[in-house]
């Protein structure tokens, strides 16, 4: 009688514990599906703002490169035309992350040191762990007791 409750014990503890690592998993992958769906927002929000800037800034640059084209005409001074150089270097590379491939390019060269320069990603003290958060944690305790004597 004694063998028949622990075999059944036994079948429920194993049922439980594939239960809880269903639930782990499935806990999980909800968490990376949120991440990677924060990070697709976070991107769009970046890319958005970058159109919305090329607005603002495509009207000053036109504004600007026309009016020191006519400056430069009317008093024959091509200096005046200089500052239209770096302004278009600055339109070009919003123009390049609002609607052009710097996006692609950017990935491609992440994915390049993720490979081959994996030690330039290393945090200072290592990846954060239980013990180093339970000890900053106990740290900052200690001094939010003294300050308040």
């Amino acid at each position: 009688m004694g063998f028949m409750l622990s075999k059944s014990m036994d079948q429920n503890f194993k049922k439980q514990q594939e239960f809880m690592l269903h639930n782990a998993r499935l806990q999980m992958e909800r968490q990376i599906l949120m991440q990677n769906q924060m990070r697709e927002r976070q991107m769009a929000m970046q890319i958005a703002w970058s159109r919305e800037f090329i607005k603002y800034y495509g009207t000053f640059f036109s504004l600007a490169a026309l009016g020191l084209t006519i400056g430069a005409i009317k008093k024959k001074k091509p200096v005046l035309f200089a500052p239209v150089v770096p302004l278009s270097f600055v339109l070009a590379y919003q123009m390049d992350m609002a609607y052009g491939t710097l996006i692609y390019r950017m990935r491609g060269e992440a994915e390049s040191i993720m490979v081959s320069e994996h030690d330039r990603l290393d945090l200072p003290h290592g990846v954060p762990n239980f013990e180093s958060i339970e000890k900053a944690r106990r740290a900052k305790t200690a001094l939010g007791s003294l300050f308040e004597k």
